[in-house]
């Protein structure tokens, strides 16, 4: 069968716009803790979860849930502090030498994790991604935290006055993950020229041809948008929607964008031949009912 020919990546990574699975009763909810005690890639509530209900419903396939470090405590802090241009090379990197994906893989991003599986999507078309799914990304970035991880966190206050402040400054940029898809509507040129991640991977300042063709080798890009979402700002990120220019107010859709009008990630394209699916919860940020996610989410990774 074609699933036990593929393999399956599985990436969430920690950080102030997301937070760990717990499960309570059926749903799986957001549960932030903060920098040491927050989720690991292999937690068997999250991610490990997961990936043993993927394996219960698919026999044979094979799951990879990547880790960016040697630890727990390494992984979440790579999650605020790590480069997130290294850490996509650090994911190609693994997924090249590792030899059940060389047929190809479905792969699905959590969170933060959904915008940086795209950039390896994009950058990394060997061995080939098939599917990608997305679970609350921030693919226009955000403009604001709220809810990060817990609103007496001191890291997070301290990330907001770094972002609020100097999101743009070189020394931020390189060290700060929030900042590299911090998108601020007031400063649209300042975004556009001093992004090093997400002004990269959505094109913004010129177009690589190679960044759309890969994209476009996708299958099926599926990108899941919670409705009641109360940590990414704004929830039409999801979807590839962002404030429009000059306020934080009023906001533009995916077809709305210049990105899509223009063609300029192949967005447009791969819509018209019905590669984009948009799927909905009705829930806050990471939560879906397990009956929700084989229904909908599984039939992709077969």
């Amino acid at each position: 069968a074609l699933y036990q020919m593929q393999g399956l990546l599985l990436l969430l990574f920690k950080g102030t716009a997301q937070g760990p699975f717990t499960l309570k009763g059926n749903v799986f909810q957001t549960n932030c803790h903060g920098l040491i005690s927050g989720d690991s890639c292999c937690n068997p509530l999250s991610m490990g979860f997961i990936k043993k209900l993927v394996e219960q419903k698919i026999p044979g396939i094979y799951v990879l849930s990547l880790e960016i470090g040697s630890s727990i405590t390494e992984d979440m802090k790579n999650s605020f502090f790590m480069n997130v241009n290294d850490q996509v090379k650090l994911v190609c990197d693994v997924l090249s030498k590792d030899e059940k994906l060389q047929k190809g893989y479905n792969a699905m991003g959590f969170s933060q994790g959904g915008q940086f599986l795209r950039a390896v999507a994009q950058r990394c078309p060997s061995p080939a991604m098939f599917n990608l799914i997305t679970f609350g990304g921030q693919h226009q970035g955000v403009y604001g935290l709220p809810h990060c991880p817990g609103e007496s966190s001191h890291i997070c206050d301290w990330i907001r006055n770094m972002l609020n402040t100097g999101a743009y400054r070189s020394a931020v940029q390189d060290h700060l993950v929030q900042a590299e898809y911090w998108h601020d509507p007031l400063n649209e040129d300042l975004y556009r020229n001093k992004s090093i991640f997400l002004a990269d991977i959505n094109q913004e300042r010129a177009i690589n041809q190679s960044y759309k063709d890969n994209l476009m080798k996708l299958k099926k890009f599926i990108m899941v948008k919670f409705l009641q979402d109360s940590m990414v700002d704004p929830v039409d990120s999801e979807w590839f929607g962002f404030y429009k220019v000059g306020q934080a107010k009023e906001t533009y859709t995916l077809k709305e964008s210049v990105l899509y009008k223009e063609d300029r990630l192949g967005l447009k394209t791969m819509d018209k031949a019905g590669k984009l699916q948009f799927l909905t919860v009705d829930g806050d940020h990471l939560q879906f009912s397990e009956e929700w996610f084989i229904t909908n989410i599984i039939p992709y990774l077969k």
